[in-house]
C-alpha cells in the first residue's frame, strides 16, 4: 500500500473514531493486566462480565492471592479455560508482590517475565496503560492487516514489525484500537461489511462483498 493511502487510511478512522480505547473494563494497570490475560480465546463481553464480578470483590494482587485459586475460578467460571487462566492470574498476582512490589511493571521484559504474559499482553499493557505506541496483533489486526494490504505477512511477528514501520508515527499510539475496531466490526472474519468500510477504496482485498 503506497504511503498516501496509508496515512489516507487512518485519518478516515480516526475521524470515525478520535479517542479508540480498549473494550475491556478497568480502572488501573493492574486490572487490565488481568483482564487482558483472561482475554485469550475469549471475548472482552463475556471477560468484562466475568471482570464486574471478581475486581469489586478483589483487584489487587494481594486481594487476589487472598482469594485463592478456587475463590478465582468461581468469579471467572464463565470464561473459556478458566483452570488455566486462574493459575496464571495467582502465580502472576504472587510475582507482582515478590518482585515489583505488588505494582505492573513498565518494560517488556518485566511483564513477559510474567505467568500468562506474552509479547501481545506485553504490548497491550505498554500501549493502552503507559502510553507506548506499541501494536499487539490479534487475529483482527491480522486479518485486516493482510486483507487491506497495509501490512502482509504470515505470522504476527512479521505483520507487527511492517505495522510500525508503514504507519506513520502521528498515528501509531492509536493505530492499534483502529485496526482491532474495524477487524471486529466492519472487516469481520466470515462476511467483512465492504458495502459499509470507510478504506474499501484503499483496500486490496480482492473478494469484497457487494451491497445488498
Amino acid at each position: 500500500m503506497k504511503r498516501s493511502d496509508v496515512v489516507e487510511l487512518f485519518t478516515r478512522l480516526r475521524e470515525l473514531d478520535p479517542h479508540p480505547t480498549t473494550e475491556l473494563l478497568y480502572s488501573s494497570p493492574f486490572e487490565l493486566l488481568v483482564a487482558v490475560v483472561l482475554s485469550a480465546q475469549a471475548t472482552d463481553v463475556g471477560v468484562n462480565k466475568a471482570t464486574r464480578r471478581l475486581y469489586p470483590v478483589a483487584n489487587t494482587p494481594q486481594a487476589i492471592l487472598d482469594l485463592g485459586e478456587d475463590g478465582l475460578k468461581r468469579h471467572i467460571s464463565t470464561i473459556g479455560l478458566f483452570n488455566a487462566k486462574a493459575k496464571n492470574v495467582i502465580a502472576l498476582c504472587r510475582l507482582l508482590i515478590e518482585q515489583h512490589g505488588g505494582e505492573v511493571p513498565r518494560t517488556r521484559e518485566a511483564l513477559e517475565a510474567l505467568p500468562g504474559v506474552g509479547r501481545k499482553t506485553a504490548n497491550v499493557m505498554l500501549n493502552t496503560a503507559f502510553g507506548e505506541p506499541t501494536i499487539a496483533v490479534d487475529t483482527h489486526i491480522f486479518r485486516v492487516a493482510n486483507r487491506t494490504g497495509l501490512a502482509p505477512g504470515k505470522d504476527v511477528r512479521t505483520v507487527e514489525d511492517k505495522l510500525l514501520k508503514v504507519i506513520p508515527a502521528e498515528f501509531r499510539q492509536d493505530a492499534h484500537h483502529w485496526l482491532i475496531l474495524h477487524g471486529r466490526y466492519v472487516c469481520k472474519a466470515r462476511k467483512p461489511d465492504c458495502p459499509h468500510c470507510v478504506i474499501r477504496d484503499l483496500c486490496r482485498y480482492k473478494h469484497k462483498t457487494p451491497a445488498e
